[in-house]
C-alpha cells in the first residue's frame, strides 16, 4: 500500500487561542513537497501534527507506513555516541551478543544481518565515512550532527521523511548532502525551509499563510511566479470590487437626491393648494412607497456589493508590507574602510585561524567571506571589530561599524524597542527614535514590543532601526549568517534593503541566493582547520 499522511478538515489553535489552521485538507505522499510560509504560520506545528505530537483541535490525521523526523534543533543527551545519534544502539548490541555467542532467541528473531553494512553506506552518502560509532556527540560539529541525523534515516529507511528547516546553520559542503539525499529519496519528503537552492528542488511547493494552504506545482521558482500572479490577480479583483462598490453608492445616492427632489415639489405644490387635496394625498402615498421600494433595493445592491468586496478581499492577505529603505552613509568613494595587512591569528590550542592574511575595502564595496564551518568566518569577524587582537600584522578600521549576527545580540531582550533605541543611542531625541522605528515598520504600539517577543526577522529589523537610523549611521554593516531563522519575505526584504545601501557590506554568508541578491563584489574564500 502506498504511503501517505492525510490531513482531513484539520484545525488547531494555539495554547494562547490563536488559529493556526482552520479546516485544513492536504496529502503528502510520495515525491518532495517544500512547505513554507511567513514566521508563525504554524510549519513546525503542522510538522508536529503529522507525526502526531500534537492533537488537533478538530478534524483527523491519517498516517500509513513509517515516517521519520530530522528536527530543526539537535541536542543529543549527555554522553551520547555516535551510535545512539542514528539509533542504532540496540542493533549493534544484539549483534554484538551474537556474535559472542550470548544472543537470545529474541536477538536472532530482531537482528539486522546488513545493519554494519546500512550503516557504512549510510555514512558515506553524508560524507562521514569511517567514522567511529563510539565517537561521543558531543564531539560533533553542528553540521556532523545534521549528516548523522541524515545518516539515521538512511539507516532506517522510513517510507515519509519530514525535515525542518535542514539546512540551518550548515556550509555549503552540508547543505549539498542534504540536497544529495532528498534527490535520491525513494519515498515521499516534506521539508520545511527557507533555503531556495534546496526549494527548487522540490516536485511542488505548499504555503501556509493566513488564507489556509496553497499548493504549487514544481519548485521555488515557478511557486514565486505563479504566487505574483494570484497576488496582482487578486490585487485587481480587490480594486475591482471596490470601485463597483463606490459606483453602487454613487447611483443609490443619485437615485435618493432625485426622490427626494420629488417630494420637495410635491410638499410644494401642496403648500400653494394647485391640486385637489385628493390627489395630492394620493401623490405622497406613492412617493412614500416609491421611496421603500428604492430603499429595500437600494440595500440589496448594496449587500451585493459589499458581499463581492468581501470575497475579493479574502483572496489578498491582509499584511504589513515588509519593503523598508535604509538611510545614506555618506560614504566617500575612496575612503579606506577595513584593511588586514598580514594578520595572523591562532587559539592558545594552537589552532592556526589565518596566517599572512590581507585584505582591503575601500568605499561602498560588498565582500563575502565563504568556506566551511569551522574555517573561521566569525573569528575574521571578531578581528575586524576590535573584540579579537592578531598575533602579528596590523587591521586598520576606517569607519565605524555596524554588526549585526543572525541573533541580533546587540539588542537586550527585556528592553522594549524604544530602550533599545535610548540606550544605544543615548543623545537622539524622543521623537527621533519613534521615527526609526516607524521607519523600518514598528509604529505606533510595536514600538513598545520587548525585544525578547519578536521574530528573528522583526529582531533584525529592530537592529537595523536602532544602529542605522541613528544621528550618525554606521559606514560598514558586517552580517554573520543574516538569513538563519527568517521566512522568505524578510529575506527578501532585508536584500531589497542591503541592495540599495550606499555604505560597505562584509558579508558571511552560506546563501548564494542573498549574496547574488545584495551585490557581493568580491569573496574571499577561508580553508577549514579540519
Amino acid at each position: 500500500m502506498l504511503p501517505y499522511i492525510i490531513l482531513d478538515s484539520l484545525s488547531f489553535r494555539s495554547p494562547d487561542g490563536r488559529t493556526l489552521f482552520d479546516s485544513l485538507t492536504l496529502a503528502f505522499a510520495g515525491g518532495r513537497t517544500g512547505l513554507v510560509g511567513a514566521n508563525g504560520a504554524g510549519k513546525t506545528t503542522l510538522l508536529r501534527l503529522m507525526l502526531g505530537e500534537l492533537t488537533p483541535t478538530s478534524g483527523s490525521v491519517t498516517r500509513r507506513g513509517r515516517i521519520g523526523v530530522l528536527r530543526q534543533s539537535l541536542s543529543p543527551p549527555p554522553g551520547a555516541r555516535l551510535a545512539e545519534l542514528l539509533e542504532v544502539g540496540d542493533d549493534v548490541a544484539r549483534l554484538t551478543r551474537l556474535a559472542a555467542g550470548k544472543g537470545t532467541a529474541q536477538d536472532l528473531d530482531l537482528a539486522r544481518w546488513d545493519l554494519e553494512v546500512d550503516i557504512e553506506t549510510a555514512l558515506a552518502q553524508v560524507g562521514l565515512a569511517g567514522m567511529d560509532l563510539n565517537r561521543p556527540a558531543a564531539d560533533l560539529s553542528g553540521g556532523e550532527a545534521t549528516r548523522a541525523a541524515l545518516a539515521r534515516l538512511l539507516v532506517q529507511r522510513p517510507d515519509i521523511i519530514l525535515l525542518d528547516e535542514p539546512t540551518n546553520n550548515l556550509d555549503q559542503g552540508a547543505r549539498a548532502v542534504v540536497a544529495r539525499v532528498l534527490e535520491t529519496w525513494p519515498g515521499g519528503a516534506v521539508v520545511v525551509s527557507h533555503d531556495r537552492a534546496l526549494l527548487r528542488r522540490m516536485d511542488r511547493i505548499v504555503e501556509l499563510s493566513g488564507l489556509g494552504a496553497r499548493v504549487y506545482g514544481g519548485g521555488y521558482d515557478l511557486y514565486t511566479v505563479r504566487r505574483d500572479e494570484e497576488a496582482q490577480a487578486a490585487a485587481r479583483a480587490l480594486d475591482t470590487a471596490a470601485r463597483e462598490a463606490r459606483r453602487v453608492d454613487r447611483e443609490i445616492q443619485a437615485t435618493r437626491e432625485r426622490q427626494d427632489r420629488r417630494d420637495a415639489a410635491g410638499l410644494r405644490a401642496k403648500a400653494r393648494g394647485d391640486a385637489p387635496r385628493i390627489v395630492l394625498n394620493a401623490r405622497g402615498g406613492q412617493a412614500e412607497h416609491t421611496r421603500g421600494g428604492q430603499q429595500r433595493l437600494g440595500d440589496r445592491r448594496r449587500a451585493g456589493a459589499a458581499e463581492q468586496l468581501d470575497a475579493a478581499r479574502a483572496q489578498v492577505e491582509i499584511r504589513q508590507t515588509l519593503a523598508f529603505d535604509l538611510p545614506g552613509s555618506a560614504l566617500a568613494a575612496g575612503k579606506l574602510v577595513l584593511a588586514f595587512d598580514d594578520v595572523d591569528f591562532a587559539w592558545p590550542d594552537g589552532s592556526t585561524v589565518c596566517s599572512g592574511l590581507c585584505l582591503r575595502i575601500t568605499g561602498p564595496a560588498r565582500l563575502a567571506v565563504t568556506g566551511a564551518n569551522g574555517s573561521g568566518k566569525t573569528t575574521l569577524i571578531r578581528l575586524a571589530m576590535g573584540e579579537l587582537a592578531p598575533d602579528a600584522g596590523r587591521i586598520t578600521r576606517g569607519v565605524e561599524a555596524l554588526v549585526l549576527d543572525q541573533g541580533a545580540a546587540l539588542l537586550h531582550d527585556e528592553e522594549t524597542l524604544i530602550g533599545n533605541y535610548r540606550r544605544l543611542n543615548p543623545e537622539a531625541p524622543d521623537h527621533m527614535a519613534h521615527a526609526a522605528l516607524a521607519r523600518l515598520l514598528f509604529r505606533n504600539n510595536a514600538a513598545l514590543k520587548r525585544a525578547g517577543d519578536l521574530s528573528g526577522g522583526e529582531r533584525l529589523r529592530a537592529a537595523l532601526a536602532c544602529r542605522l537610523m541613528a544621528p550618525r549611521p554606521p559606514q560598514l554593516i558586517v552580517l554573520d549568517e543574516p538569513t538563519n531563522h527568517l521566512d522568505l519575505a524578510s529575506v527578501e526584504a532585508i536584500e531589497q534593503a542591503l541592495a540599495g545601501y550606499d555604505g560597505a557590506l562584509l558579508v558571511v554568508s552560506h546563501d548564494e541566493d542573498f549574496l547574488a541578491a545584495i551585490g557581493v563584489d568580491s569573496r574571499m574564500h577561508l580553508g577549514s582547520r579540519d
